[in-house]
């Protein structure tokens, strides 16, 4: 073989491999619609909590190559802000910017279903009232208060029957369109007769893995974990879970919390998401 033939094979194979590692270390990149806030003595920062005052007030990661003269924006007391879609990449603590911000996407769509609808099957000839005189907007306020009582209570909502109300029509809150739902830990037994001792409209009594109060401990807990990276974290009753906004999780922020708590019991949603 001619040695120029092959040393100019090895050279092409060699920046072939060069091309692909550089491509295989190219940083990932993320996108989000939020807003960018700066004042108050500190840049250019993402924010997802906007306090409503004028001018408005939040804070957050801090955005790298931000430039206030390429976007439009508004202005007041030396305070910037406006909201975009932006896309960088990120280090864990901060955004860099790798294409110029734009118009901010369209909010998230709920997903499919009613989620204020009960965990009980409708009941035959439909759902309404055991005993009318016990059915007013007092009593059902009565039957949640008795059962936020118990340690087992899990959480409490209302779900309308039907359309929503005409305030015009309607001033005072027809208990009789309402179902009350109740979720409880252990054993439901004697559940829907103590609280029918209060309520005699539509219940719902349901059980739940985590009362309510066991709920609460594990938000803080999640959050805690969480670190600088949390954006929110909440309960939601009607899941039985706990709900954590984070910037971007780790693995192992995914894994530790799905160890220590079990599979679905906290649900962590990130604000950044990869691009395409």
């Amino acid at each position: 073989m001619n040695p120029r033939t092959a040393a100019a094979g090895l050279a092409a194979t060699l920046a072939l491999v060069s091309c692909g590692a550089q491509q295989a270390a190219s940083p990932a990149r993320y996108e989000a619609s939020v807003t960018v806030l700066e004042g108050g003595g500190h840049g250019p920062q993402l924010c997802m909590a906007v306090a409503e005052s004028l001018p408005p007030q939040c804070g957050g990661p801090d955005v790298v190559g931000w430039d206030w003269n390429q976007v439009k924006h508004e202005s007041l007391h030396g305070v910037k802000w406006g909201s975009y879609r932006v896309v960088g990449t990120w280090d864990g603590a901060r955004l860099t910017l790798t294409e110029p911000p734009g118009e901010p996407g369209p909010p998230k769509a709920d997903p499919p279903g009613d989620r204020f609808a009960g965990a009980c099957p409708e009941p035959e000839g439909g759902w309404r009232p055991v005993d009318p005189a016990k059915t007013t907007e007092r009593t059902m306020h009565a039957a949640i208060e008795r059962a936020g009582t118990a340690e087992a209570f899990a959480g409490a909502w209302i779900d309308r029957l039907g359309p929503e109300p005409d305030p015009v029509r309607e001033q005072v809150l027809d208990a009789r369109r309402y179902v009350v739902n109740l979720k409880s830990t252990g054993d439901l037994s004697g559940r829907e007769a103590w609280i029918r001792e209060v309520w005699g409209g539509a219940l719902c009594v349901s059980g739940a893995r985590h009362s309510e109060a066991e709920l609460r401990a594990i938000q803080q807990e999640a959050a805690e974990e969480a670190g600088t990276g949390l954006v929110s974290a909440s309960t939601d009753v009607m899941r039985n879970r706990v709900e954590v906004a984070v910037w971007l999780a780790s693995e192992g922020l995914r894994h530790r919390l799905a160890e220590k708590y079990g599979e679905d019991v906290v649900v962590i949603e990130d604000v950044l998401e990869p691009v395409g």
